[in-house]
């Protein structure tokens, strides 16, 4: 055995040590998160109409008054800047709240019985983000649930390192998070079903630190030899 082989299979056991013990992993948790023994993530709600949020345009038309009506830009915290009554926090409200807001602040001291009707430029398409160890992360449209099988396979499936023991689904509803870890593998063999996924939700897949340290040492090495790969596929 050559000095080179020897230290392949060196570096390679060594991967495959860090690899056992990470079977035995302790989550990191901030002060303020509870671990709670849920049987799937809570539903967001259905019938949620929309509200005006940062960074939008909202077209606001005012009846008998031109000069006021145009289209505004909500700044990043929520407010915007209307004619005669200054800033208004609008960020969480219908676009019909935003409209009487506006209507009772011009209300007697502008005009008698002003009539405001607002409505958004565009609606925001809802989306699902999928980051970390999928082939292709990003922000992909989706205007109903799918199941998190679907929505991964959408992003081009796991990559090579991924970790499917660490894939992170993360929701808010009501102002409250929820995160929750599932195992791609384990739905896949059909242990438990396929959790489904809602528009907004965070999916997060996690790498393998042991196949990644494997992978730099593969780049390295033109010819390995058949002990090493064999090694190689027994950790795929």
């Amino acid at each position: 055995m050559t000095a080179l082989t020897k230290t392949i299979l060196l570096s390679v056991a060594m991967v495959l040590t860090l690899s056992g013990c990470a079977k035995d992993r302790a989550f990191g948790l901030a002060p303020n998160i509870e671990v709670a023994s849920l049987a799937e993530l809570p539903a967001p709600s259905t019938n949620k109409a929309y509200t005006v949020g940062g960074q939008e345009q909202l077209e606001i038309i005012v009846a008998d008054a031109e000069r006021l009506s145009g289209t505004y830009l909500t700044d990043a915290e929520g407010y915007i800047a209307f004619p005669l009554v200054g800033d208004l926090y609008v960020s969480g409200k219908t676009p019909n709240q935003v409209g009487r807001m506006i209507a009772d602040r011009l209300r007697g001291e502008y005009i008698i019985d002003p009539q405001v009707r607002v409505r958004p430029s565009e609606i925001a398409v809802p989306t699902i983000s999928i980051g970390g160890e999928v082939e292709r992360p990003g922000t992909y449209p989706s205007a109903t649930s799918q199941t998190l099988l679907r929505a991964v396979n959408n992003a081009g499936g796991l990559s090579d390192i991924a970790k499917v023991d660490d894939v992170l689904v993360m929701r808010t509803i009501n102002d409250q998070r929820y995160i929750g870890v599932y195992n791609i593998e384990a739905i896949q063999r059909g242990n438990y079903n396929d959790p489904l996924i809602y528009p907004g939700d965070i999916v997060t897949v996690g790498d393998s630190v042991a196949r990644r340290n494997l992978e730099n040492i593969l780049q390295f090495i033109p010819l390995l030899s058949t002990s090493a790969i064999l090694i190689d596929r027994a950790i795929r």
